[in-house]
């Protein structure tokens, strides 16, 4: 019964941006960190980013950090990462989780989405 919805992702060219937005239902948002991962073909899933369930606190990868910002929004049970200066290593496909707890350090994660595509030319 629990989902998450991932949706924003397209094709962009380098340096451009993009929103990714994640509807979770049948689970109080609230008392979830919330994440976000990536998959390129052929490597390994990794962790992007990751937001306490007060919104106090994130946990961003020396990767992505100064370009990409995670927030959320518990009222409409939803979490977003926003993706600036893209590049065309950022092309994976993007998946949104949760984890019950209070930390965005730990990544023992316990739900996902089906993931959205990013790709970025260049």
């Amino acid at each position: 019964q629990v989902q998450l919805v991932e949706s924003g992702g397209g094709l962009v060219q380098a340096g451009g941006s993009l929103r990714l937005s994640c509807a979770a239902s049948g689970l109080t948002f609230s008392s979830y960190v919330m994440g976000w991962f990536r998959q390129a073909p052929g490597k390994e899933r990794e962790f992007v980013a990751a937001i306490s369930w007060g919104g106090g606190s994130t946990n961003c990868a020396d990767s992505v950090k100064g370009r990409f910002t995670v927030s959320r929004d518990n009222a409409k049970n939803t979490v977003y990462l926003q993706m600036n200066s893209l590049k065309p290593e950022d092309t994976a496909v993007y998946f949104c989780a949760a984890r019950y707890g209070s930390s965005p350090y730990l990544y023992d994660y316990s739900y996902w989405g089906q993931g959205t595509q990013v790709t970025v030319s260049s």
